[in-house]
This record gives structure tokens, C-alpha cells and sequence, in this order.
């Protein structure tokens, strides 16, 4: 394993995400899929769906539970919103995978897994969206991440770049160790996980590592002590999959969600506090921020 780089504005200036064309319509720009959510949960999709539209994706679909798809409807008004059939404990009914299929056929970038908390539910889930064809990355977050704990091969399997994005008790559950030893070395948890399953691994923290499954690294400075909220995750994994849908490769992708997503949050720390600001204020600072970086 390289030891590992460090993703700051040089970098990304020197790694610039594919340029779109002026008179491109929002087809052009990439169609995100987000599914997730529960009934307990539901804002957890919200967040990254704003996100992902925030990032520059053209279009954007929502397949979430159908007590809460109606208001999702009304809070994001720019969203398709499909509703699922959900189980008794409000989590989405694996069965809904075949409800999905022309969807994940013809998206550009798929997230999967933010609100939901049922593991089973959501392992099954996942495993059938994989065996649909296309070609679309994946990026799994939440339960759904932790729930392919042992799926390697049907991962490996579905010939779709894909990414998983863990704080430090996701990948404890996702290796089978203790939040503890994650804490006391993340880079070398996230690079072993990340040639394991054969994918990109996003390892979150207060500073993040991005780990290739060639075992490349790169490190990227959190946006300090404010980003430890509620949703902040749920932000990262909405930009990382936008940046993909209009385009970037997923690693790439990763690079550019994770310094994004940090940048953010210093610039809330200095607007509103280092403390206090809100995951949902993240994503309004993602355009300016992005146009900034241009070459």
C-alpha cells in the first residue's frame, strides 16, 4: 500500500471534474437514483438527495417508503418520488426491488441505504438491485453498507464500479471489531476493506480517507468539530453520488464529495459557529464552491 496523498485545492485543480457543456439539458447532466429512508428516518434521504442536485446531477429520483413518499414529494419539489411498499417495522420491502428495475437500468449514479436501519431488509435489497443490468456506480451508505459485510463476490460480481461510505462503527460492524481499533487506525481499515470487496472505500472521520481497491490512498482534513451532526454523512453520500451522475469516474467522484463536503463545513464553522450549523446549510455551499475549483 502507497502511503497516502492529500486531496486539497492543488489537487483537484490538477483532477478537474468533467466539464459541462453550456448547452447541455438536465439529461446531459446525469440522473441520480437515491433509495432509502424509513418512516423513522425519512429526512435522511432528503438531505441527500438535495445534495446530489446540489453537486450539479441534472435529474433526480427518490424511491423511498410509501407512508413517506407524499411529503418527500412536497419537500423536494425537484424529485420523482416512487413509493415502496414497506414492511411493519416502516423500512422498505425487499420484494420492491422489482418495482426498480427500469430505474436502475437507466440511471447514471445509485445511492442506497440512507435512513434505512433494518440490515436483513436491507441486505436483500441490495443484492437484488445488483443483479440488475446496467452500468451505473453504486453507492452504498447505512445499513445498507454495513448489511454486504459479507457479500465480496456478489459485489465483485456486478460488474458496476461502487463505493461504500463508512463512519468508524460502520466499518467496526462491517470488519467484525470494535469501533475503537477503527478509530486507532482508519486508513489501514478502510485500504483492507477497500481490497477486499474490491471497491472504493470513503472512510469517514475527522480527517477521511479514500481508499482504492489498487490500494491507493488519499487523505482529506475534515471540516472540523461542526461536521459531527446528524445528516452530515448522509450530505457526503448525496454529493459523492451527484458528482458521479454528471459524469466523474467514482473515485474521482469520492475526491472531489469528500474536500467539497469539508470545505463546507469550514465555511459554515466561520458564518455560523464551530458548532450548531445544521447538515441540511452543507449542501447550499456546494455550488459556489465547486465553481470555484474550475481550472
Amino acid at each position: 500500500m502507497t502511503s497516502s496523498g492529500s486531496i486539497d485545492r492543488d489537487f483537484l485543480l490538477a483532477n478537474p471534474l468533467p466539464e459541462i457543456n453550456v448547452s447541455a439539458g438536465k439529461d446531459e447532466r446525469g440522473a441520480v437514483l437515491i433509495i432509502g429512508g424509513s418512516s423513522e428516518i425519512p429526512g435522511a434521504v432528503l438531505l441527500a438527495a438535495e445534495a446530489a442536485l446540489r453537486a450539479g446531477a441534472g435529474k433526480l429520483q427518490i424511491a423511498t417508503v410509501s407512508s413517506v413518499a407524499p411529503q418527500l414529494a412536497v419537500a423536494i419539489p425537484e424529485a420523482r418520488v416512487i413509493a415502496l411498499a414497506e414492511n411493519s417495522d416502516g423500512e422498505i420491502d425487499p420484494a420492491s426491488s422489482s418495482r426498480l428495475t427500469a430505474e436502475v437500468r437507466h440511471a447514471n449514479a445509485i445511492l442506497v441505504g440512507p435512513g434505512m436501519v433494518d440490515e436483513p431488509g436491507a441486505r436483500a435489497l441490495s443484492l437484488a438491485l445488483l443483479e440488475i443490468e446496467g452500468d451505473a456506480p453504486f453507492v452504498f451508505d447505512a445499513a445498507a453498507l454495513t448489511s454486504l459485510k459479507s457479500e465480496a463476490t456478489a459485489l465483485q460480481r456486478c460488474g458496476r464500479d461502487f463505493a461504500l461510505t463508512p463512519h468508524p462503527g460502520e466499518m467496526a460492524a462491517f470488519n467484525n471489531t470494535s469501533k475503537e481499533e477503527i478509530i486507532g487506525n482508519p486508513l489501514d481499515a478502510g485500504a483492507k476493506a477497500a481490497a477486499h470487496v474490491g471497491g472504493v472505500v470513503v472512510m469517514k472521520g475527522p480527517t477521511t480517507f479514500i481508499c482504492s481497491p489498487e490500494g491507493r490512498t488519499w487523505r482529506c482534513e475534515g471540516g472540523g468539530l461542526g461536521m459531527a451532526t446528524s445528516g452530515s454523512g448522509d450530505v457526503l453520500a448525496g454529493l459523492i453520488t451527484g458528482v458521479a451522475a454528471r459524469g466523474a469516474p467514482l473515485l474521482l467522484a469520492a475526491q472531489w464529495g469528500v474536500f467539497v463536503h469539508a470545505e463546507a463545513g469550514r465555511r459554515l464553522a466561520l458564518s455560523v459557529g464551530k458548532a450548531g450549523y445544521l447538515a441540511r446549510e452543507l449542501a447550499v455551499e456546494v455550488p459556489r464552491i465547486i465553481d470555484e475549483l474550475r481550472p
